[in-house]
């Protein structure tokens, strides 16, 4: 529910609201306007009579949310959030470029690639340290050894890092050495896991599941906002569909509607979700087009000796034109393409 409070209502008549309804086992979220400010609240209704929270100092009504993810809808909050890692900010007028090879395969290579990656201007390097594989005997990533090959290519480049997290015991690990930790299409509904990330104190890209609703992929948001997180991008990487011409169907309609529904930022996958690079470029302008606040793409210097999703991997030249077609939709539809500092002074 939102506790609505009246205009003027001082800081101290909020606290009191905050504190009652912490004591009924409600979780709350504050959202100070310049006109009202709004408590979002959490928990159990039952345990609650209204009318003991309206008769209190400063509060004007009580309006119930409908929708059962109630911290990332936009029944609480109506403006978009924003999220932001240094200068880097998802959801405002930039689109936001994340490049880097599938997987970290060895120091050499993944250093190479990101100087190419920075040299295009992407804003933000990925690359899997833990790879989760459909089969057991496909290449599983380098773990810890793989996190500081991409702490090495930061220091390099100074991009800032993302990869994902498959397993609760190593959170703290991940956290410790990326800006961004990511949960991938298969881990969505892990709830242990999210709630993990939720308390890690980074911001969190959140894959849609191959299989999941909008609703299951907000409700998979909603578990890391409970845990006092609300550093949320969603990321659109396409669903499983009956066509198999493509590796999966990119779900171009989610970004509206999930934008409808939600005032997190929402970046788009095209290479996860076509499977192969000649559709990455076109799935990137689309996405663009359709409202996407940023894309994530897999670029490797040799996709040919790629250890892992390879066929969906642009080569650096590649790359450079997708990164400028990009720009330019952009412009068309009045967003403004983030490039690296380190770009303009090539």
């Amino acid at each position: 529910m939102i506790i609505i409070m009246t205009n003027g209502s001082t800081r101290s008549q909020i606290d009191d609201v905050e504190t009652k309804l912490s004591q009924l086992g409600f979780k709350t979220h504050t959202i100070y306007g310049d006109i009202k400010t709004v408590i979002g609240a959490i928990g159990d209704k039952r345990n609650l009579n209204t009318q003991t929270i309206l008769t209190m100092p400063g509060v004007e009504s009580i309006v119930p949310i409908m929708k059962p993810f109630k911290l990332v809808g936009r029944e609480l909050k109506q403006i978009p959030s924003i999220v932001r890692i240094g200068e880097i900010e998802f959801g405002g007028r930039d689109i936001v470029i994340i490049a880097g090879p599938c997987a970290i395969e060895n120091e050499s290579t993944y250093i190479d690639t990101a100087l190419k990656v920075r040299a295009a201007g992407a804003s933000v390097l990925r690359g899997g340290a833990y790879k989760p594989r459909s089969s057991p005997y496909s290449f599983q990533g380098l773990a810890e050894e793989g996190l500081k090959i991409m702490k090495e290519a930061s220091d390099v480049t100074g991009l800032k890092l993302v990869t994902e997290v498959i397993d609760t015991r190593d959170v703290e690990l991940v956290a410790s050495y990326v800006d961004i930790i990511q949960i991938g299409a298969r881990n969505m509904q892990n709830f242990s896991l999210l709630r993990e990330v939720g308390d890690a104190g980074k911001p969190v890209l959140l894959k849609r599941g191959f299989s999941a609703t909008i609703e299951e992929w907000l409700m998979a948001a909603e578990y890391i906002a409970a845990e006092g997180n609300s550093q949320i991008i969603l990321c659109e990487r396409g669903i499983r569909t009956f066509e198999t011409a493509t590796r999966n169907t990119l779900d171009l309609s989610a970004i509206p509607v999930v934008k409808e529904l939600s005032h997190l930022p929402v970046i788009v996958d095209p290479s996860h979700a076509t499977g192969s690079w000649k559709y990455v470029g076109s799935m990137s302008k689309a996405a663009v087009a359709a409202g996407a606040d940023g894309l994530i793409i897999e670029v490797h210097i040799d996709p040919s000796a790629a250890l892992s999703d390879g066929p969906q991997s642009l080569k650096p030249e590649k790359f450079i034109d997708v990164m400028n077609d990009i720009e330019r939709v952009a412009e068309a539809v009045d967003r403004k393409l983030k490039r690296n500092q380190d770009y303009f002074h090539q």
